[in-house]
């Protein structure tokens, strides 16, 4: 048997929290939000054999009601959770930036040693995102629901890209990207 996993970034969150860095913080999901479509195109992807995700209400939901629907236990890992932020959670963007100007490109030009106040670096968040792949079963049909971040910095590092180039890899809200074996397969394909 083959293994095969889907990343799938959660739901949109609630309008509130729009514009707003949340990064790790535990942030409800947009009320108009519609799980159906996304679990349809998740579990067309083939059988479910294991299904992680973050332990943050955003990702909890979809994650539950996948589980509910096929019998496969939801296993929570908080290593597939956002990047920890520090002190500019639950602050806006544009108030972060007037503070920091450019500073905050440290994400990307130094991500090994820098961070936000209080928060992780790139390569941190990488690390740990890298951990639960090391562990992850040989065989089967996987499912992480997770975030931006840490599909990003998977991706990026499985496929030898550039830091600069992460940010591309992050897909819509409810989108997802299959990785099969060593070979990545973008959001507008599938896995069979």
């Amino acid at each position: 048997m083959s293994r095969s996993i889907l990343l799938v970034r959660h739901p949109p969150v609630a309008a509130a929290y729009r514009g707003v860095c949340y990064g790790s913080s535990d942030v409800p999901l947009a009320t108009e939000c519609r799980l159906d479509p996304m679990i349809g195109k998740i579990l067309s992807q083939g059988p479910l054999t294991h299904l992680y995700h973050s332990g943050l209400a955003r990702c909890t939901a979809l994650a539950e009601t996948i589980a509910a629907l096929t019998g496969v236990s939801a296993v929570t890992d908080v290593r597939l959770r956002e990047r920890c932020f520090g002190t500019w959670e639950l602050r806006r963007w544009d108030s972060i930036h007037a503070e920091t100007g450019d500073a905050m490109m440290g994400m990307v030009t130094a991500p090994g040693t820098w961070r936000p106040p209080g928060g992780e670096t790139t390569f941190e968040l990488r690390d740990r995102v890298l951990a639960w792949y090391a562990d992850l079963p040989a065989t089967g049909g996987i499912v992480a629901v997770t975030h931006g971040g840490p599909i990003a910095a998977l991706l990026g590092s499985l496929q030898q890209r550039p830091v600069a180039e992460w940010p591309q890899l992050i897909p819509p809200f409810g989108a997802s990207y299959c990785i099969e074996v060593a070979r990545v397969i973008s959001h507008e394909e599938d896995c069979s």
